[in-house]
Order: C-alpha cells, then sequence, then structure tokens
C-alpha cells in the first residue's frame, strides 16, 4: 500500500472512529462526517491523475457540491434543534416525538 493510500485510508477510518466514539453532540457528529466526505474528495481528485483518465475530472466537484448542501442541512438542522430542545445533545433528539 503506498504513502498516499495509507494517508486517505486513515483520514477516513479516524472520521469513522471519531463519528462512533464521541457522539455526544450533533456539531462533532457533523464534523466527522465532513472529514470523511473530505478524505473522500481528495482520494477522488488524486484518483484520475493517478490512472492518467482525464474523463473523471468533473466527479470530485459533484462530491463537494454534495458535501457543501449536506454540511448545510447540518447546520440548519442543528440550528433548528437547539432552538426547540435547548441544546445540541444527541441522546435527547428523539425522532418519535413532535
Amino acid at each position: 500500500m503506498s504513502m498516499t493510500y495509507f494517508t486517505f485510508f486513515t483520514m477516513f477510518l479516524l472520521g469513522i472512529m471519531g463519528f462512533t466514539f464521541h457522539r455526544i453532540h450533533l456539531l462533532s457528529a457533523l464534523l466527522c462526517l465532513e472529514g470523511m466526505m473530505l478524505a473522500l474528495f481528495i482520494a477522488l481528485s488524486f484518483w484520475p491523475t493517478q490512472l492518467e483518465m482525464l474523463s473523471y475530472f468533473s466527479l470530485p466537484m459533484f462530491m463537494l457540491t454534495f458535501s457543501a448542501c449536506e454540511a448545510s442541512t447540518g447546520l440548519a438542522l442543528m440550528v433548528a434543534t437547539t432552538r426547540t430542545h435547548g441544546n445540541d445533545h444527541l441522546k435527547n433528539l428523539n425522532l418519535l416525538q413532535c
């Protein structure tokens, strides 16, 4: 395994570990998801250059666009839950209540 693949794998794995072990606040979960998306974006950006293919250069831009949409939706949900519940703790959020 080359050093670049190891770095991307480690970045993604740290995002998953942070998401599973530090799930107290919604903001920390969103930051871990954003770190995972950033690792995938960087890996997809380097993938066409290593294969010397020019046809896959638009794929990272689509992923970056979806990542920005995911981040804005997550922050909007965090603001809404903080206003209604008073905090952003994940254990206080119950999807069955209105």
